[in-house]
């Protein structure tokens, strides 16, 4: 018997896993603020993880029915600088980007660190915001739901 459970949970563990989609109408129209401080001590783990979840929120409720701002400080920012030479983590900003998807950079963190905002990956002047972390109180007093992966 116990050789049959364990076979079984063997199989279980190889099957391909399939994804539960949602019927139409299951979720209601979203506004929703993603705060990326970065994941020390594995950023680029971290950032990607991140635009994953972004991808599968937006494929989850649909582009239309969603509105995701990334408030990006402190380390958050690394993830458009390691993007300025890393291809995949660069195609999936923009992939993310293409799906409506809004990255807003703390103008604090950059000059902190002494970081102008052109050596960013895929940054322009209209992403910057005075501060990330007031940038968060803003967005969820506007109705926006806060989520930290």
């Amino acid at each position: 018997m116990r050789r049959l459970i364990g076979f079984c949970l063997g199989l279980m563990l190889l099957a391909p896993v399939v994804a539960l989609a949602a019927p139409p109408g299951y979720y209601t129209d979203q506004k929703v603020v993603y705060h990326n401080n970065g994941g020390m001590p594995d950023n680029p783990t971290y950032f990607r993880k991140l635009l994953t979840n972004l991808r599968n929120h937006v494929a989850a409720v649909g582009k239309d029915h969603v509105e995701i701002r990334v408030v990006d400080h402190g380390d958050g920012i690394v993830l458009f600088q390691l993007a300025q030479t890393d291809e995949k983590l660069a195609q999936a900003i923009d992939a993310r980007k293409a799906e409506g998807v809004h990255f807003l950079i703390c103008q604090n963190t950059l000059d902190e660190r002494h970081v102008d905002w052109h050596s960013l990956y895929g940054v322009k002047e209209a992403d910057l915001v005075p501060s990330g972390v007031a940038e968060l109180a803003r967005l969820q007093g506007m109705g926006f739901a806060y989520i930290h992966p």
